[in-house]
């Protein structure tokens, strides 16, 4: 007994996880199941009898109840004078006491019952003629006293037997009804000693294998999940020890491979982003200068041909705070207000290019002068607000960088009244803008078209969090507005730059 029980315990803990859940599943929920089932079908059949035998008890009381008084009451008022046939029709009062007949044949399932119900349809038959005879009398004068004979002998007997019959009828359909119900109780107290001793005979073993079972189950998986939380905290040191069961057994080896797997990328991964990362910032700030500086050397150059040595040297003077902010020393975060004198240098110089088409302004509050920014954030936006809007519209164009607070949030928004964006576009812009891949998008195409913007919203997002970042709000031929949500951290005041 004791070799039998030691093999047991070993095939349960060595079956595969399915395994175990069907041999759980036939040991306990199919006897179960069967019982259930048995005892259902046998109270469901019991069910349908008591309902038929009420309803034909039901039936036949009703038609006792109404046809006899009623029929002979309609005859009568007939007879005397009182309503025409077409008008009272006492033959679809026969017809409706037909079909509830034929209804009680159907129904029951006493043979006596079913010869009483027979009877009372030949009746009706016989009941339909005497009424054919007094509608015959009826039509000539002179038969009044054997109308009303016709109506006290043969009428009100028929009517009488009927309902006698129908009486008997629900009489030995309540009689069924009691044998019904003493066949169900003795059969119910037999299916509840079968039950009861059926569940004796197999809770203690439902109990001992679900018990086997469960355990089985729980105790490499608890070992698996205190394995996985140390890895969550940081633990990669650790390792799965051997487990029984197939599933779990395999599923320790693929952890040990996979946190050996973590400990090698972890490095390579983390290496990788800073790379990349740098790699971006460098190629938007390479993007942006030499396009720039060409520019503006040439904007210069004009200026020197026309001898506009005022204008020279406040384009050098702008040209200068530009590059001076934008190397700040290899930092990659400034305050706004450098990043205000970034962007200001910028539109100086932008504004003596296109004097005749752009008005700017710039409104930051000094409250706001501490708060620190990724560097070159606003330029990019300004930038693209020139090239996109201002200058595909008609006439002068204007751009606005405006502040305000959001709780613990600073809201700086780049707006223009420029040409705006076809809401195709607008809605283009919004999923390369929000696409995690960096060069292309879903369909392929180059980014190019929004990397200024790209990069501003990642620098953002992976500097502050993804709460924070670019909001673009457009109205088609009326501009668009940019807004750069950070939080508000400030530069420490005190603080000296070396």
């Amino acid at each position: 007994m004791r070799l039998f029980k030691h093999s047991w315990s070993q095939l349960i803990t060595n079956l595969r996880l399915d395994s175990k859940i069907q041999l759980f599943f036939a040991l306990l929920i199919v006897p179960i199941t069967m019982m259930s089932v048995f005892m259902f079908l046998i109270m469901y059949s019991y069910n349908r009898q008591y309902d038929v035998i009420m309803t034909n008890a039901a039936k036949a009381g009703r038609f006792s109840i109404d046809f006899k008084e009623k029929f002979d009451q309609k005859i009568y008022f007939l007879f005397v004078g009182r309503s025409d046939f077409e008008e009272a029709n006492p033959y679809q009062d026969i017809e409706d006491a037909k079909g509830i007949v034929t209804e009680l044949i159907n129904n029951t399932g006493i043979p006596e019952n079913k010869q009483r119900a027979e009877a009372i349809k030949r009746m009706l038959e016989n009941l339909s003629k005497y009424v054919s005879r007094i509608e015959e009398n009826q039509k000539e004068s002179g038969h009044y006293d054997e109308n009303k004979a016709i109506w006290e002998k043969d009428v009100q007997t028929v009517t009488s037997l009927i309902t006698r019959y129908v009486l008997e009828y629900a009489y030995y359909e309540n009689l069924g009804m009691e044998e019904l119900r003493d066949k169900i109780n003795k059969n119910l107290g037999v299916m509840t000693w079968a039950g009861a001793a059926a569940f004796a005979a197999l809770i203690p073993i439902a109990l001992y294998v679900s018990w086997k079972i469960s355990r089985s189950i729980a105790k490499p998986i608890h070992h698996l999940s205190d394995i996985t939380n140390q890895v969550a905290q940081g633990d990669l040191s650790i390792r799965v020890e051997a487990l029984r069961g197939a599933e779990v057994r395999a599923l320790g080896d693929s952890l040990n491979i996979m946190i050996e797997r973590i400990q090698e990328l972890l490095a390579k991964v983390t290496s990788d982003q800073t790379i990349l990362r740098k790699a971006e910032l460098e190629l938007l700030q390479a993007q942006i200068n030499p396009h720039f500086l060409y520019n503006t050397l040439d904007t210069i150059i004009w200026l020197a041909e026309d001898g506009q040595k005022k204008q020279i040297v406040d384009m050098v003077g702008a040209l200068s705070d530009f590059f001076r902010t934008s190397l700040n020393q290899g930092a990659d975060m400034i305050t706004l207000q450098e990043e205000e004198r970034h962007v200001r240098g910028y539109m100086q110089i932008q504004r003596v290019r296109y004097q005749d088409i752009l008005e700017y302004e710039i409104d930051i509050p000094k409250e706001f002068h501490h708060v620190m920014i990724p560097k070159i954030t606003l330029q990019p936006l300004v930038e693209n607000a020139l090239y996109h809007g201002i200058k595909n519209k008609r006439g002068k164009g204007r751009i606005a960088v405006k502040t305000r607070g959001d709780g613990d949030a600073l809201v700086i928004s780049v707006i223009d009244n420029g040409a705006g964006m076809t809401e195709e576009r607008f809605l283009r812009i919004c999923t390369l803008l929000n696409d995690p891949r960096p060069d292309k998008d879903a369909a392929g195409d180059s980014k190019r078209e929004i990397y200024g913007l790209y990069n501003v919203n990642e620098r953002i997002r992976l500097k502050f969090g993804p709460e924070y970042g670019l909001n673009i709000i457009n109205a088609f031929n009326m501009g668009v507005t940019v807004e750069i949500r950070i939080p508000v951290i400030k530069y420490p005041t005190n603080h000296k730059k070396s």
